[in-house]
């Protein structure tokens, strides 16, 4: 359970760095690009991705341009659902996104869902409606801020069935997969900042790529651990899913009320407590 822990210490502190940086003046996608470069480097050096020994041709690059395209814009979804919705509500956005993967699997798939897993997804997205709010700290927020984590929700569920797809792929490691998308995103975020800097004239910041590189060891820490728990936990799967899910959701709901003073209404904490019954549903029923 130690990595499971760990995992989910890394997930929030994703979202304490995004807080932070705002805080100081650098802006989302100058502190996000770094992530990438971060990740495609510790992906190799940790994870020893195996070259395929087939044709590079035969790779599955329209998923891969997908994830390509999708990690960094719903990573800015991330970091603004973070400043206008906060922590809180942003995690459990993140968390209940598994519930797209899902009903996709039952509606465009066809694959049999019994009851409870159907009750749980409903109280999964009944948890989403109560805690996206057009409130934050008792004052109101411009229409339509919502949206971003809106757009995380449905964004990261999309995510989740790309990458499902790229495991079911088995002529090439997942470990080189998970390296070659993310030296894709890498070159699609710096296509991103150099349209900031070069045509808008936006200054990019030393600090923005400290803070990135931060935000890029920790983002690793979280898929490491969490694959790392996967393995020492395979007979229990249940455990690992229901550990790392309840334990952002709490531990980011805890780090944004205590430490960002984040004020939650009641259909907030309604809708909080109703996202960690929607998980312990999903996972033991």
């Amino acid at each position: 359970m130690w990595y499971v822990l760990i995992s989910v210490i890394c997930s929030v502190t994703v979202s304490v760095v995004i807080k932070l940086a705002k805080q100081r003046g650098i802006k989302h996608l100058h502190l996000i690009v770094w992530n990438y470069p971060v990740a495609a480097f510790l992906t190799w050096l940790f994870l020893r991705p195996e070259l395929p020994s087939g044709a590079i041709s035969d790779l599955p690059w329209g998923t891969y341009a997908a994830l390509a395209i999708l990690l960094p814009v719903i990573f800015l979804c991330i970091a603004y659902a973070i400043q206008y919705s906060g922590i809180v509500k942003t995690e459990i956005a993140q968390r209940l996104s598994l519930f797209i993967p899902l009903l996709a699997a039952y509606f465009l798939f066809q694959e049999q869902m019994a009851l409870p897993k159907l009750v749980g997804i409903s109280v999964g997205l009944l948890a989403v409606l109560l805690s996206i709010s057009w409130q934050k700290g008792g004052s109101n927020v411009a229409p339509g801020k919502w949206s971003y984590a809106a757009a995380v929700f449905v964004g990261m569920g999309i995510i989740d069935i790309l990458f499902k797809q790229v495991a079911l792929y088995q002529l090439v490691s997942y470990a080189f997969s998970m390296f070659v998308i993310f030296v894709l995103a890498m070159f699609v975020a710096f296509s991103l900042l150099g349209y900031d800097v070069l045509l808008k004239k936006k200054r990019l910041k030393m600090a923005s790529i400290y803070w990135g590189i931060l935000l890029g060891l920790f983002n690793f820490g979280n898929i490491l651990f969490y694959m790392k728990a996967h393995r020492s936990l395979s007979e229990s799967p249940s455990i690992v899913f229901t550990g790392m899910n309840i334990g952002v959701i709490l531990l980011g709901a805890f780090v944004g009320v205590v430490f960002f003073s984040e004020r939650l209404r009641l259909l907030n904490k309604i809708g909080l407590v109703l996202a960690v019954i929607s998980v312990l549903i999903i996972a033991y029923l």
